[in-house]
Order: C-alpha cells, then structure tokens, then sequence
C-alpha cells in the first residue's frame, strides 16, 4: 500500500468547485468505545452515523481490511451525477487518526481535494458550524494527526462548534465530558446540519456551501 506521502497528488485544487474524478472520503473524528460515544469530541463520529443512516440504503459500516477504521461505500445523489462517497471512522483514539486517514485515502484512491473530515471545534459556538478548507490544526489532536500524517491541511473540514467551557473546566476534560442537560435538545438538529453541510460540499462545492452555512 503506498506510504502517505507518497499519495497520489489531487486531481483537483483543494477546496475548489471541480468536481474531479474519483470518490469522496468522509471521516468523523473521535474515540473509540462506549465510553466516548456521547462526549462533545465524538461529534464527527455522530455526523457520520447520521450519514450513513440516510445513504447507507439499511446498511451500516464494517471494519476495513485496515483493521484501523470502520468505512461504508455508498452513493449521493441519483443516476449519472450521482457520487460515490466513503463513510469512516476511525478505530484509533483522537491523537492518531492521521494514520487511518493517509491509509483509506490511499486504498480508495481519494484525490486530496475530496476529502472531508467533520470534527468538533472550541472556538465556534454551540450549536453552529463553519465550513472551510486548510489551515491549521487550532489544538485540534486529530487534525493535528492527519495534517502531519498527509505532510499537509489542505482538506475540506466541517468545524462542528461545541463552544469553550465557562465555568473553569480544563479544556481537554470539557472535549471529553457529556454535552449538558440544556445542549442535548439541540444536538440532534446540530448533527442534521452538519450531516447536510457534508451532502452541500459533495454536491455543490465550497463556496456555495460556505456561503450557505457559514
């Protein structure tokens, strides 16, 4: 399998309206294991079951040959302009997701351009979203990972806001606590926009989705 930076270089500018060729990766950062399921760092994960749940025709996602992510195949969209979109997640806790990422981009023969990583992100508000392409990692452990994984942050992102802590709470037990009793309502409806920003960028490009949902 070819090393991750020796990855095949995208076919189309990063963050551009072109669509390309090749399939799209969308991986939802987060941890492993029950235990993680609700925290606010596991948001990518919910954004991809959500999905999976509407495109995923009754299927559901199954571990990669890989061992190190759990991947669906599937289509967006019908007939000829229909895409063919990965859905993963990572089987690696947070501070490794690079790994999985450079490998599924590599077995899928993903240009760089079509790739989508979903993930929370402290400075935006709950229960908003931003949409951007590149940049830095902002002490973000997975995005830091894959950044250092592909030698680059050119990818598209959906910055999921889950807001920073008022009440003194350190950072990285706040990233790895439970949304509260007040935010649980507004999750679903959160995980929903994302999950449409996602569909946005696929189908209709960066710019158009930025100005719609940022």
């Amino acid at each position: 399998m070819p090393s991750p930076l020796t990855h095949r270089p995208p076919t189309v500018t990063p963050g551009s309206d072109g669509q390309g060729d090749g399939a799209w990766l969308v991986v939802g950062l987060g941890n492993p294991g029950l235990g993680y399921a609700r925290h606010r760092h596991n948001i990518g994960y919910a954004v991809v079951d959500e999905l999976v749940a509407r495109h995923g025709g009754g299927g559901r996602l199954r571990a990669h040959r890989s061992r190190r992510a759990d991947v669906l195949e599937t289509r967006l969209g019908a007939g000829p302009e229909s895409q063919r979109v990965v859905l993963a997640r990572s089987r690696t806790y947070m501070n490794e997701s690079g790994g999985p990422v450079a490998t599924l981009l590599a077995f899928y023969k993903v240009p760089l351009a079509r790739l989508i990583v979903v993930h929370d992100e402290l400075d935006i508000d709950f229960p908003t979203l931003r949409i951007k392409c590149g940049g830095g990692d902002n002490g973000h452990n997975g995005v830091r990972s894959i950044r250092a994984s592909l030698a680059t942050g050119e990818f598209l992102r959906v910055r999921v806001g889950i807001g920073r802590p008022t009440n003194g709470q350190p950072v990285s037990d706040f990233v790895l606590s439970p949304y509260s009793s007040s935010e649980r309502p507004e999750l679903p409806a959160q995980v929903s926009l994302a999950a449409d920003a996602v569909e946005s960028l696929i189908e209709h490009g960066l710019t158009a989705s930025q100005n719609k949902f940022n």
